[in-house]
This record gives C-alpha cells, sequence and structure tokens, in this order.
C-alpha cells in the first residue's frame, strides 16, 4: 500500500505547528488557522466552514495530494464545538460550551481524537440521578427512566415502541420507508399523545431529551426525523436505539475530553497550518468556466470543488450564482437551529457526590430541565451544567442575565440542595445569539421535511458537495456525524479529482 502524497501547502503547515504547544484558550483557537496576508488565487478545493466536518474534508483532501483551503467566518475553529477558560478563583480549568460528549460506536470522532493525543474521561456516574416532578415530588432513581408511577406504563410502551420503529428505517433515505408519509406527516408530541394514556406526563418527561438534544420541544420535531435520529444512535454494525442516544453509562454522554472537545479541531487545524483561513465569511458562490469561484471578506478563491461545512441557515445567506436546486432550497428554509444554551455553576468541590448523587437530574419545570455534572475530570472545581433549550429557553432566553441565573440556580439546589445556590462562578453561552451559528445544537426537521425534501440533502449541486453534520447518516447532530461528514463530502471529491 503506497503513501498519498501530502501537498505542499499541508507539509509547510505540519512543520510550522511542530513547535506549537497544544493548549485549549481562545488564543490557541485562534492560532490554529494560520494563513495570513492574501489568500490563493487558484486551489483544487475550498472547504467553506472550519469545524469539525469542514477540517476532517480538508485533510482527506490535503492527504491525497490536492491543494485545498479552508475558508471560515470566526476568528476561531471549532464551529458548534467551543471550549470555555473558568477564571483564576475557579482553577482555570477547561469545561465546554458546546459540544462536549462522546459515546459507544462513535467511532470517527474516538479515533480521530486519539490519533490527535486528545484523551477521554469517564463521565462521572456514580451514585444516583435526581427527578423531580410537580406531582410525585423530588425522587432519587437509577437507569434510564425514572420510576415515576404516573409516566412509567406508557414510558415503558413508548420507548419499546420507538426503538421498535426506529430499527426498520434505513439511515441513508428514512424518506424511503413504507410509512414514511404517515410518521413525517405528524410531531413527536402528537405520537405521544395518539399513544399514551398520561400524555401530559411521558411528554413532559421526553422534553427533558429533546430541549438538550435538539434544542426543540415534541411538537417542533416530526416523528420520521426522531426515529431516523434515534436510529443514527449507532453504527453499521449495532443499530441505533434510544438508550444508547440518551444513556450516560453505555450511551452518547458516556465520555469528555481532557482540556475541552474544542482540543480535537484546535489540534486538527494546527497539522493544516496555513490551509486554513480565519476571518474569511463567504459572501458569493459562483459556478462557472468549470470551475467554482469562492467571494470571501478576505478575497477571491477559484477551485475545481468546493466543500460547503456550515448549519443550513448560513448557506442561505450565500448569494448562489446559480440559484440553489429548489428542493435543496425548500430544505434548507425548513431546516431550522434548535434553540439552546448552556449555563454552568462553578463550585469548590463537586459536593452533591457527597450525598451518594451523580449530578444529572430531570426536572419537569423550571429553568434547569436537565442538568448534568460538568466538572473537569479530576473533579475539581465541582461544575453543574443546565441545557436550556426549546420552549424552556424561549421563557428564559430573553430573561436579564441576573433573573435566569437565579432561576438556574434554583432548579440546581431543587437538585441537589441549599449549597447549590452560592457558586463561585456562573457561566453561560446562547447559541442562538452566535452570529455564525444561530441555535444548536443542530438543525432540526419539522413535520413534512423530510419526505418532501430530505434525499436532496447530501446530494452534489454542480461542483459543490455538502458535509456538516447534519449530512451524517450515523450520529447526525454529533462530533460523530461531523467528522463522517467530512469524510463523506472528500472521498465524493477525491474519487473526481484523481
Amino acid at each position: 500500500m503506497t503513501t498519498p502524497m501530502l501537498s505542499r501547502r499541508l507539509l509547510l503547515g505540519t512543520t510550522a505547528a511542530a513547535g506549537l504547544t497544544a493548549t485549549s484558550g481562545l488564543h490557541d483557537a485562534v492560532a490554529a488557522g494560520s494563513r495570513q496576508g492574501s489568500l490563493p488565487r487558484d486551489v483544487d478545493v475550498v472547504v467553506v466552514g472550519g469545524g469539525i466536518s469542514g477540517l476532517v474534508a480538508a485533510r482527506k483532501l490535503a492527504r491525497r495530494g490536492l491543494d485545498v483551503l479552508v475558508v471560515e467566518a470566526r476568528d476561531r475553529v471549532g464551529g458548534r464545538v467551543l471550549n470555555h477558560h473558568l477564571s483564576k478563583r475557579s482553577g482555570g480549568e477547561t469545561i465546554e460550551s458546546g459540544g462536549a460528549f462522546v459515546g459507544p460506536t462513535q467511532d470517527h470522532i474516538l479515533r480521530l481524537a486519539k490519533e490527535l493525543k486528545v484523551k477521554t474521561f469517564t463521565e462521572y456516574n456514580d451514585g444516583s440521578s435526581v427527578y423531580i416532578s410537580s406531582l410525585t415530588g423530588r425522587m432519587e432513581y437509577s437507569g434510564t427512566v425514572p420510576p415515576d408511577p404516573t409516566i412509567l406504563p406508557d414510558a415503558a410502551v413508548l420507548l419499546t415502541r420507538i426503538d421498535q420503529m426506529a430499527s426498520t428505517i434505513d439511515v441513508s433515505a428514512p424518506w424511503s420507508h413504507p410509512s414514511a408519509a404517515e410518521w413525517d406527516a405528524m410531531s413527536l408530541g402528537e405520537f405521544i399523545r395518539r399513544n399514551a394514556v398520561n400524555a401530559d406526563g411521558i411528554g413532559n418527561l421526553i422534553k427533558s431529551w429533546t430541549q438538550p438534544g435538539f434544542g426543540a420541544d415534541p411538537d417542533e420535531l416530526s416523528l420520521l426525523f426522531t426515529l431516523w435520529y434515534v436510529a443514527c444512535s449507532g453504527n453499521e454494525t449495532n443499530v441505533g436505539t434510544f438508550s444508547r442516544n440518551s444513556d450516560t453509562a453505555n450511551g452518547a454522554q458516556e465520555s469528555r475530553f481532557v482540556g475541552g472537545s474544542q482540543l480535537v479541531p484546535i489540534r486538527l487545524a494546527r497539522k493544516l497550518g496555513d490551509i486554513v483561513a480565519l476571518d474569511a465569511p463567504v459572501r458569493r458562490i459562483e459556478q462557472r468556466d468549470h470551475r467554482v469561484v469562492v467571494h470571501t471578506a478576505r478575497g477571491t478563491v477559484r477551485a475545481r470543488r468546493a466543500v460547503v461545512a456550515c448549519p443550513p441557515p448560513l448557506v442561505l445567506d450565500i448569494d448562489w450564482y446559480p440559484q440553489l436546486p429548489t428542493r435543496r432550497l425548500q430544505l434548507l428554509r425548513h431546516m431550522d437551529m434548535g434553540q439552546l444554551m448552556k449555563c454552568d455553576a462553578v463550585y469548590r468541590r463537586p459536593f452533591w457526590r457527597d450525598a451518594g448523587l451523580n449530578g444529572f437530574g430531570i426536572n419537569d419545570s423550571g429553568a434547569a430541565r436537565a442538568v448534568f455534572d460538568n466538572s473537569p475530570k479530576d473533579g475539581t472545581p465541582g461544575v453543574l451544567l443546565a441545557f436550556v433549550g426549546g420552549a424552556t429557553w424561549r421563557t428564559y432566553g430573553p430573561m436579564s442575565k441576573a433573573k435566569r441565573r437565579q432561576a438556574v440556580l434554583e432548579g440546581f439546589a431543587a437538585m441537589f440542595g441549599e449549597q447549590a445556590l452560592h457558586p463561585i462562578e456562573y457561566v453561560e453561552h446562547d447559541w442562538t445569539k452566535e452570529r455564525w451559528t444561530r441555535g444548536g445544537p443542530t438543525a432540526v426537521h419539522a413535520p413534512g421535511t423530510l419526505t418532501q425534501f430530505g434525499s436532496a440533502i447530501r446530494r452534489p449541486f454542480g461542483r459543490v458537495h455538502w458535509a456538516g453534520t447534519e449530512t451524517s447518516t450515523y450520529w447526525s447532530g454529533y462530533m460523530d456525524g461531523a467528522v463522517r461528514s467530512g469524510e463523506r463530502a472528500a472521498t465524493e471529491i477525491g474519487d473526481l479529482l484523481r
């Protein structure tokens, strides 16, 4: 087997980055995109977007000997993956303000991280979880579903049905399922109301999965889309399941990265060197004279092919010539980003562990609906994380930071005690206010979208190919899906240009 030739730009970039220390601050994220001055006039491939998917695509293409340029609108790499450094008072440790968790069957992101020497650690999961219901009060429990007698029978039936239905879906073409039209015509919320005795109770519990996972509520999600999302929670040899998507142990929240997840794109960008150009938002993409012409704020570049790897709403902001195909245009118009923010409270130590609690909690009301232990690997300082998404974001997002902080801390205190009201630091990140993302953690499909427009999701537009986690057939919406999509887009182009 021969080793693919590396492009001159990749070799130069790797050499330039060899002496850098791989720390994870914002300065390092900025420095990871090292191209200074003017952009090259001509390359083989332009990659639009410096998140994980775009960087992975660029690396794979460069390893095939192609001349590649990544243009990223932000002043950093990583996209929806973002580290946050706590203050010196909190020990200066790193937590994640964006995507953080990895788990079983997410083989592609784990393989990439291992290659880049970014280690993982197991999310703290010893002890009991906490569940708070407005009807039954507070209880501690273990397992996936709280033992609430008002919802347990419905939960057992519905989650089994969801797994069974999801197992029949082709992850590469959910719209081809014999029941696709029926399932896509209804929302997840409607499915729950049709099939549950206590629809309000189980629906409220499932919101604690959809709000952090999608930034949306059950009534905003197509049932077909939800089933496909569950089906995606596996790989080529393991069928996706609800528990693998939602659980910590043996699930998608099983592990995190030492030093924060943004270390992965930072180290990848350093290896690429001057392939990566920051502060280069794309304004217009033309296809003419057998070339793709990409106009950015830092100059214009011609290429034989392009990869667009940015959130769906941002694709619509680009001026296209010729115009995007109707089906793709309609698909993008129907793929809204979820509404999500992450709120972290920092304590000198994870005091909840002393009470035998693992830091995970669910509440059927309030600002802190889904809570995780977000402490660094060694447990110091202690950090509690609340995902504020969907309808909960619409209630608490517009509040002043002081009022929202109080509401979140009161939610933590209801789960873990009065000590939670007195953090040494409070951090929040609202992804709806990120100019180059506009929401999170993923774009969602409302009823009717997948069957009408879904088949356009990966279909190239002339010389333009599509990446981004939403285009993946496994772990869509996750870092693993981002890696997979970048690899797939690079393979498409590499096979055409070899």
